[in-house]
């Protein structure tokens, strides 16, 4: 199976995230995606680790309110020792289940900084991106940045052209405007951010 694993801390889950799922299996040829909870993202110190499972039972309690949701919520990254580098979990998940190919999702941000991932480059030819839209980041001068220096490095190390870089653009999925870290200020405040929760 085409496997779409799309990592985040998602705190919380919210009907962004809910609309990128439904696109991935909807609308592109993934079986399923994989919901990836991890403790803490590397670039999020502030995010405590042990808020991992509560967050990761969250995510089990949303998804099961959307029945026809081709999702499953993965806990892989709670038992990888931290940090939790991305390469690590994809290489985890290929072990795991080796007839599955994997493709990582990730938002335009990501994109135009995973130069700042470990192992970026084997994430990006060994296992690919998929791409959704984020406001303020240009995705498509990301893309042509990152496929000129896959090709260059192709050409330097004498591999074949085809061992490029693999980054698909989403640029029909939906751009959502809401973000976790906007809910969690509105609950700070007291206001009735429900709609936006998944």
């Amino acid at each position: 199976m085409k496997i779409a694993a799309y990592t985040g801390t998602f705190n919380p889950l919210h009907i962004g995230h809910l609309a990128i799922m439904e696109y991935l299996t909807g609308h592109l040829d993934f079986s399923m995606v994989y919901l990836i909870v991890s403790p803490q993202s590397p670039f999020k110190k502030h995010m405590k680790a042990e808020t991992g499972m509560e967050r990761f039972k969250a995510a089990e309690e949303a998804v099961s309110r959307h029945p026809g949701l081709k999702v499953m919520v993965d806990d892989i990254e709670l038992h990888l020792p931290s940090p939790q580098y991305t390469i690590r979990t994809l290489d985890m998940l290929k072990a795991r289940e080796p007839d599955n190919s994997f493709t990582l999702i990730c938002g335009a941000d990501n994109l135009c900084e995973i130069d700042r991932w470990k192992d970026y480059r084997r994430i990006l030819t060994e296992y690919g991106v998929a791409v959704y839209p984020r406001k303020g980041y240009d995705m498509h001068a990301a893309r042509e940045r990152l496929m000129k220096e896959g090709m260059d490095t192709a050409v330097a190390t004498g591999r074949a052209t085809g061992h490029g870089y693999r980054i698909l653009l989403m640029d029909n999925a939906p751009e959502v405007e809401i973000s976790s870290s906007e809910i969690r200020a509105g609950m700070a405040e007291g206001r009735d951010m429900s709609r936006f929760l998944m």
